[in-house]
């Protein structure tokens, strides 16, 4: 068997080599050869008619100034080379900015540094572009999160756990909270599990006038701490974080308006809450609205706070059998006249208009498909646009719709994966559209859809690729013995040939809402293509429980997570293994993080079926994961414990029978290393063998310098060794 393998493994270079370039992993992961070019931080101008980007050139950064029309440079706002000169500061660079809201001063924010997924803190120049003049924004230390009001008189910002105000023309500062405090208490920014689950980090908001900030008190003090250690130092050091664990004590938050005419700091009184995942300002100053979830997340009430008096009404709830996703899309209309929001309970997501009050529910779209995103709201034309997998849950689709009624008008490609940046006048947007087998392509439409102009075609990439025998994404759907219908990709070697049996490497990742299979250019493409190389068919399934198939299809996994999606993975590798070209003895699977949760079960689970596995950062008991997470989908452990233990990889070792890699990264503060820790005890005390790959201090991305391509240098040793 092993030696027809280096046979076919030798014939598909040979006939590659004769072709094409062949793929090296130094391509991919060192050289960038087939890196994609983009067009990344476009910021729309207050006119609408200009946007701003990050230009790196030969002397440094430059933020300069372009036409959407014409696409043409107008100005250079601000250089690097500038910078250090009004600075003085020969270490000054520019790593971000903001404008101010008439677009006269600028934030800079230099000397960064990376906390977690979205975390940072930095240092700031404030820089007047009438005058000239730079000054930081405080002579010491970093901040974070630092905004100008809109009404252009403050800056608002966390410095340590407390949030401030300084007036940006006299430098004056207020300290709107004392009580900071590191592990205990937070003010005005996101604690470790809001972040990472509720995607936010910046925890105050501006009132539309700026005579106000609404900003979140986190109380973390008698929340568990993580002890996350770090081998840099000659002797280990500790590092300390709140970290909730499912059926631990969560911090406790609560909101609060700060007042900058009166000084004065009120709370905000709500009904009962475990969780407040969003707040946001109508567009007037008068009202905050505020979500509020119960610890299993299986109800949102929306509550409107009159700022003034701060009494409070329920204008939005909605109840769920399972839970409830969160979004961004709650978009509040001018003149208090109501606001839009995104909900499935009719089955799918979908568009609901209201008034303020609540009451006069329409429903904008509707059918047997998924709104993606709420992507903005035209006031002057009252249009919204959205995207949408109308035609099938792979593609992704950008339209438009009146906001009085209509169909929606189909402002991208019917098929592929699209997404939008609109103008804030919504007169342009740049669309961004790529799909399984092209590099992504980018243009300028007007507001009405029509194409201006190309902004990058990635031809350059594309004559590389059409210059090379690839492989194609093909998509294809199958059903399980429970007569379920799956979505899958396959992508087999470019010289395949049908009277031939090729060894299959399946790719997953399985959790809640999520999809691999899309008509888009993933980000393992070309590792993938490389597999095909050398002589393997990756395949990819979505097993139930995934996203863009429905309320229903999704939440089957509910309260017993891995338990569907394994045997749906499994069924997937045994329709496999029925093709007369697919050699069933040889099926693996790989995965990271849920996807390495999900690789681990099924190897123990599928011990007939696949003879290898890899799991990067896996979960391998879902006890060690965060609250709000695993909560959502699984309830509590007391009230679910069979659900917990029951698929979790840690307590099937004894039926491992094929090759395993594990690999994880010791300074992964979302899925700690605890996991493989204690999946290596568990497969010690099972006398089974394994093989491990640890990296220092590498977060849950693994990445930096060498180490993507050490880690698939390792990944493509072990496939090509045990498959």
């Amino acid at each position: 068997m092993i030696k027809q393998f280096a046979f076919i493994a030798a014939m598909a270079c040979f006939s590659l080599s004769a072709f094409s370039q062949e793929i090296t992993l130094e391509d991919i992961w060192k050289k960038g050869t087939f890196r994609q070019q983009s067009v990344y931080g476009v910021r729309s101008m207050v006119d609408g008619l200009h946007y701003t980007t990050m230009d790196r050139t030969e002397t440094g950064t430059e933020i300069n100034k372009y036409s959407y029309e014409s696409g043409e440079k107008v100005e250079t706002i601000l250089s690097e080379e500038q910078l250090k000169t009004k600075s003085g500061d020969d270490d000054a660079s520019i790593d971000g900015y903001r404008f101010s809201s008439n677009e006269k001063f600028l934030l800079i924010s230099f000397d960064v540094e990376h906390i977690y997924r979205h975390s940072t803190v930095e240092r700031y120049y404030i820089v007047d572009l009438d005058k000239g003049s730079t000054r930081l924004l405080e002579k010491e230390g970093k901040q974070r999160h630092a905004t100008f009001s809109p009404d252009g008189v403050n800056i608002a910002y966390v410095r340590g756990n407390d949030l401030f105000v300084q007036d940006y023309q006299t430098a004056k500062v207020t300290q709107v909270t004392t009580d900071g405090k590191k592990n205990s208490i937070i003010n005005g920014y996101a604690d470790w599990v809001y972040e990472e689950e509720f995607a936010m980090d910046k925890a105050f908001f501006w009132s539309p006038d700026g005579s106000k900030i609404a900003y979140y008190r986190t109380d973390e003090s008698k929340v568990m701490e993580y002890n996350m250690q770090k081998f840099t130092e000659l002797y280990p050091q500790d590092y300390l974080f709140k970290y909730p664990k499912a059926g631990e004590d969560n911090a406790r938050v609560a909101i609060k308006i700060y007042d900058l005419n009166s000084a004065k700091t009120s709370p905000v009184k709500v009904d009962p809450y475990e969780y407040i995942p969003r707040i946001k300002w109508t567009q007037s100053s008068d009202f905050l609205a505020v979500m509020t979830m119960p610890r299993l997340q299986n109800q949102l009430e929306i509550i409107l706070v009159e700022t003034n008096t701060l009494a409070t009404k329920s204008i939005y709830s909605e109840v769920s059998k399972t839970y409830i996703e969160i979004s961004d899309d709650l978009t509040f209309f001018g003149d208090n006249a109501g606001f839009i929001w995104k909900s499935e309970k009719d089955g799918y997501f979908h568009l609901y208009k209201y008034d303020l009050n609540g009451k006069n529910e329409t429903q904008l779209t509707s059918g047997k498909w998924e709104v993606r995103d709420f992507a903005g709201y035209d006031a002057v034309n009252k249009k919204l646009f959205f995207t949408a997998s109308m035609n099938k849950p792979i593609d992704t689709e950008l339209y438009s719709l009146p906001l009085d009624g209509g169909e929606p008008s189909l402002l991208s490609p019917a098929t592929g994966s699209s997404r939008a940046s609109f103008s804030k006048t919504f007169d342009y947007f740049i669309l961004y559209h790529n799909d399984a087998n092209t590099p992504q392509r980018i243009t300028l439409h007007d507001g009405d859809g029509k194409e201006i102009r190309m902004l990058e075609d990635n031809n350059d990439l594309k004559e590389t690729m059409n210059g090379m025998a690839l492989s194609d994404v093909s998509f294809f759907d199958m059903s399980t013995s429970e007569n379920v219908k799956l979505n899958g990709w396959m992508m087999k070697p470019a010289d395949f040939d049908k009277k031939m049996k090729y060894p299959v490497l399946m790719f997953v990742y399985g959790g809640p809402g999520s999809q691999t299979v899309t008509n888009a250019m993933s980000g393992n493409y070309w590792w993938h293509q490389y597999l095909c190389q050398q002589g393997y068919i990756v395949v990819s399934i979505d097993n139930r429980g995934t996203g863009a198939r429905g309320r229903d299809f999704r939440t089957q996994t509910y309260e017993q997570l891995g338990k569907l999606e394994t045997l749906d993975q499994i069924e997937g590798a045994k329709w496999l293994a029925k093709q007369k070209y697919v050699d069933a003895e040889r099926i693996g699977i790989w995965g990271w993080s849920y996807g390495g949760y999900m690789s681990s079960l099924c190897l123990m689970d599928g011990a007939d079926v696949f003879k290898a596995a890899i799991a990067v950062a896996p979960v391998t008991n879902w006890r060690f994961y965060d609250s709000i997470y695993t909560e959502r989908y699984m309830g509590l452990p007391k009230d679910n414990p069979d659900g917990y233990d029951d698929n979790s990889p840690i307590n099937h070792v004894e039926t491992l029978e094929g090759k395993y890699l594990l690999v994880h990264g010791t300074g992964d503060d979302n899925v700690h290393y605890q996991n493989s820790v204690e999946m290596i005890d568990a497969l010690v005390k099972a006398n089974k063998q394994f093989d491990f790959a640890s990296y220092p201090e590498r977060n849950h991305g693994i990445y930096g310098g060498n180490t993507r391509l050490h880690l698939f240098t390792k990944m493509s040793d072990f496939i090509s060794t045990n498959l």
